[in-house]
This record gives structure tokens, C-alpha cells and sequence, in this order.
């Protein structure tokens, strides 16, 4: 896997490059702003040298406001094959939810809290890169509960509700069940009625299942 990192602290920035090159990938890049992750990811790509996956602060120079998350939607929209992860101190939900609005596939937002946890941090790296999507739980949380107002939601059940925060967080059918402590057939049925509800067909393929959990965003 290669990877471009844009964090503005070297210390942190250092240590996410240890942190994966030590697990064998291939950091190709580290920056601290903005404007050098678009300029970085331009020059690599008209190299034909695209990375797999960017890892971005939502705050970055000069401001330290929304440098970071600016760059990252900019670069999903100039190249909707990267993968982009953007690490974050606290939830902004304004962030998350421009972040998510667009394509449903190759997207993350995790807290920094998270990288501490380095086995978690890794995998989200990895399946952001395979086109997978990587939400934190604070993420989910806050975003599932400011939507429950919110008609398209209303159908679920409490359950359907919960299962689908954790579908949020990319996590599996069996890890699913293994969280819940029931049964695998359970979760299916589960994540069927919430395809149903939420008028997912199964013509929208493998993306249902982030599809189900952004459809609220653009509700």
C-alpha cells in the first residue's frame, strides 16, 4: 500500500510513517499543509504514481481551520480512485458530513484518539485503501443521532439503528454479530430490513451498505 501523509506536527507525522512502514507499507510522501498535499498528490499522479491512500489532518497551516478536509475533498473529486482518511481532535459534524457527501466508497474520518489503538488505525488505513469506508464511533454516533429527526431514519428500529451505526464504522456482518452477541443469520435479516426501509435495491450492488449509512447526509 502506498501512502501520502499530511499532518503538520512532525512528531505526529513521523509517527505515522513508523507506524506503517514498520507493517510493511510504503510511505511515499509526508507534508504540512494544505496546499502541498494537492500540490504532492498532482505531481505523483501526473508521474502516473497515485498513491492508495491519503491520511490528512482536518487542520492544517495557515489557519488551522478546514486546510486539511478542503484539500482531501478537492483530491476525491480530481481523483475519485484515491482513498482519503482524515484524522481529526474532536467530531466536527460540518467536516464529516462534506467529507461523506460525495462518493460512497474509499473515505474515512477517524479521531487521533484512535491512532493510539495502532492494530484499528492500520486496518482503517488498509480498507480506506481498498475502497472501503473507515467511520469512527464518535463519528457515527453524532451524525446517526442528529439524523434520527430525520424521516429516512424514523423507519428503523432501534436495533436496525444500532447495526447500522456499526456498519458505519466498516465493520463486518460476523463482527457485527460478534459485538451484539447474536447470531450471523440475525445481523442479515438486520441489515436486509435496513436496505428495505431505506429503499436500497440490489442493483446498487456491494456500496449498499455504505450507501445505507449515507443516505441520510443527503436527506
Amino acid at each position: 500500500m502506498r501512502v501520502v501523509i499530511a499532518e503538520d506536527s512532525v512528531l505526529l507525522r513521523e509517527g505515522l510513517t513508523r507506524l506503517l512502514t514498520d507493517r510493511g507499507h510504503d510511505v511515499v510522501a509526508g507534508v504540512g499543509d494544505g496546499d502541498a498535499l494537492v500540490k504532492t498528490i498532482t505531481e505523483l499522479a501526473e508521474q502516473d504514481a497515485l498513491p492508495d491512500v491519503v491520511v490528512a489532518d482536518v487542520r492544517m497551516p495557515p489557519t488551522h481551520t478546514d486546510e486539511g478536509v478542503r484539500a482531501a475533498v478537492e483530491l476525491r473529486k480530481a481523483y475519485p480512485g484515491l482513498g482519503v482518511l482524515v484524522l481529526s481532535q474532536y467530531v466536527e459534524e460540518r467536516y464529516a458530513t462534506e467529507l461523506l457527501a460525495g462518493s460512497s466508497h474509499g473515505v474515512g474520518y477517524l479521531l487521533k484518539d484512535r491512532v493510539a489503538e495502532v492494530r484499528e488505525f492500520v486496518d482503517a488505513v488498509v480498507r480506506v485503501a481498498s475502497g472501503g469506508t473507515a467511520l469512527d464511533p464518535e463519528v457515527v454516533a453524532q451524525l446517526l443521532g442528529r439524523s434520527r429527526k430525520q424521516d429516512v431514519l424514523v423507519r428503523l428500529t432501534p436495533r436496525e439503528r444500532e447495526v447500522l451505526g456499526l456498519m458505519a464504522e466498516g465493520r463486518t456482518n460476523s463482527a457485527i454479530a460478534r459485538q451484539l452477541v447474536v447470531s450471523d443469520g440475525a445481523v442479515e435479516k438486520h441489515v436486509s430490513n435496513i436496505f428495505l426501509k431505506l429503499g436500497l435495491s440490489p442493483s446498487d450492488g456491494d456500496h449498499r451498505r455504505v450507501l445505507a449509512v449515507l443516505t441520510y447526509l443527503n436527506s
